[in-house]
């Protein structure tokens, strides 16, 4: 028994080692769907509060973003393999991409719950302003 766990807790660390230098990129991503997640219930909320219908959390949107979540980090490992034992030799930081890529398009989903949220014209300017930059960027 003390062999297998022996085992075990090798096979662990040696996953926890291989997958260590990606911890801020996980947690990177985990933070952003987070707040995304709830500024995305409390717009739910406070756009259900204007029209004077009644509102309830619904654990379906919930299990849907622990599903993104799953999913979101599950492609950064593969991304980070990829980098780092298939294609080292060329340093092209797919993990990174990605994940900045993911936590775009939560900023993005976070400024337009800020827009239902507050109806401050700050977040809708900000909005305009990213749609514009990415419209830009995307013509080059």
């Amino acid at each position: 028994m003390e062999t297998l766990y022996r085992f075990v807790s090798g096979v662990a660390a040696a996953v926890a080692g291989l997958f260590a230098p990606i911890a801020p990129l996980v947690w990177c991503a985990v933070a952003f769907i987070g707040v995304d997640f709830v500024t995305g219930v409390a717009a739910s909320r406070a756009v259900a509060r204007r029209e004077g219908r009644p509102w309830w959390f619904e654990s379906r949107e919930a299990w849907r973003t622990v599903v993104k979540l799953g999913l979101v980090l599950t492609a950064i490992a593969m991304a980070w393999l990829i980098d780092s034992c298939v294609l080292e030799f060329m340093q092209l930081n797919l993990a990174r991409l990605f994940t900045g890529f993911t936590c775009g398009v939560e900023l993005w989903s976070f400024l337009e719950n800020a827009a239902q949220l507050s109806d401050a014209p700050i977040f809708e300017r900000l909005r305009q302003y990213v749609r514009r930059r990415i419209d830009r960027h995307m013509e080059e």
